[in-house]
């Protein structure tokens, strides 16, 4: 039987409703522990001046540039990477105390306790890349290529942290708890690193480059440099060549793998 369109366009509605309910608890949360959040978003602008200014003196950019400049492209994806961790330890501590199930029993939709997540975790990335691209100006880096490439940067990179951000839930779900966050951190300090988000690939021996051209990192990276108009690197690769493409490909097949997989997960979570 079909369900009639303003049947469809309700449930819709309530869908939304109960996402934005779970949202403003998100955000309830970090009101009431602002240390947790400032530490969160403190610790990239760290890395920023340790790289920057304590590797920085050493490091050649093939092609030439300013090394603060290359890199700053891939502090701000490293930064939407990194955010996988708070997105799992939430989802994880949510699932282990009980919260998840509690949800699970109320008349909510299936999608929301998920997606009101994601959208409190796209909040709190986007504060964190606006406090990264303050951090960015206020040590020299700069966009050439005018505001309209620079806004499609940007949303590049929340691109990649949408994608990256279903990956945490789903790995919270499916995790012991959030003490797992470890295994969480072994995946994702090596899939950040093996990238061109500090050094170039060119740099690296030839297979090993290879691979983190065709990182999903690194075509971000490449991507938004070429659209800050940043230095870059660029080896002629097809991936290298072809990393605006990549840059929205690969998020969108993550997104197409891990969404469902997470609302399935939630929907058979104890069964």
């Amino acid at each position: 039987m079909t369900i009639p369109v303003p049947e469809q366009r309700g449930r819709l509605r309530w869908a939304v409703a109960d996402g934005w309910t779970i949202t403003l608890r998100a955000l309830a949360h970090w009101a009431r522990q602002p240390d947790q959040v400032v530490i969160g978003l403190m610790f990239p602008v760290l890395m920023v001046l340790m790289m920057g200014y304590l590797f920085g003196g050493q490091m050649q950019v093939p092609g030439g540039g300013g090394y603060r400049e290359f890199i700053m492209p891939g502090m701000f994806a490293m930064t939407m990477i990194f955010g996988i961790e708070a997105t799992f330890t939430a989802v994880a501590a949510d699932a282990t105390k009980g919260v998840t199930d509690r949800f699970r029993s109320m008349p909510m939709a299936p999608s929301a306790v998920v997606a009101g997540r994601g959208a409190a975790d796209m909040l709190h990335s986007a504060a964190g890349l606006a406090i990264m691209v303050v951090c960015g100006l206020l040590v020299g880096w700069r966009w050439h290529e005018g505001p309209a490439k620079a806004l499609a940067a940007v949303g590049l990179l929340l691109l990649l942290r949408f994608a990256v951000l279903w990956m945490g839930v789903y790995l919270g779900l499916v995790a012991n708890g959030p003490e797992s966050v470890m295994a969480v951190q072994t995946l994702v300090w090596p899939f950040s690193f093996l990238s061109s988000a500090l050094v170039a690939p060119s740099t690296m021996p030839d297979w090993l480059g290879a691979a983190a051209e065709w990182n999903p990192m690194s075509a971000t990276v490449t991507a938004c440099r070429d659209l800050f108009g940043d230095p870059s690197t660029s080896s002629g690769s097809w991936a290298a060549e072809h990393s605006l493409l990549l840059a929205i490909v690969w998020p969108l097949l993550i997104v197409a793998v891990f969404f469902p997989l997470s609302v399935r997960r939630y929907q058979t979570m104890n069964r």
